[in-house]
């Protein structure tokens, strides 16, 4: 004879449906967390350039100095930012995809890159890259 409970299993976790919403359970394993640590500002800068450039190429922003304006940032700093999108591709793809910084310093500073960026030919670019991060660990390597 059944006393009238009921036993469900199974695996739930709370979550939240955007910033500040209301805790809800959800059926299933919780996800996982991100890696610890910081994205490194270079690769926050590079997605920004990326970004920044979009917006000019589609007619969002009208040119640079309006960017400037908007971010309430000099046109020189804009310009350094966006020269990151000078540099080869799978540069670029590294600076995107660098390992979070955990503790301490970060592996690149963006004045670090800017005279990489200057060069036209995507081969000394390489070289150059080469040239700055050996010994240091800032993931794979152009």
């Amino acid at each position: 004879m059944s006393d009238g409970t009921l036993t469900v299993e199974g695996t739930v976790h709370t979550g939240r449906r955007g910033r500040g919403g209301r805790k809800e359970l959800r059926a299933g394993d919780a996800p996982a967390l991100p890696p610890p640590g910081r994205v490194p500002r270079v690769a926050r800068l590079m997605a920004l350039a990326i970004k920044m450039e979009g917006l000019v190429r589609v007619g969002v922003v009208k040119d640079y100095a309006a960017l400037a304006r908007l971010g309430r940032v000099t046109r020189a700093r804009v310009t350094q930012v966006l020269n990151l999108t000078l540099l080869a591709p799978d540069l670029q793809e590294t600076l995107l995809f660098l390992p979070p910084v955990a503790a301490g310093r970060e592996p690149l500073a963006l004045r670090e890159l800017q005279p990489i960026a200057r060069l036209r030919d995507w081969r000394r670019q390489r070289r150059a890259w080469r040239e700055l991060t050996a010994g240091r660990r800032v993931g794979k390597e152009g």
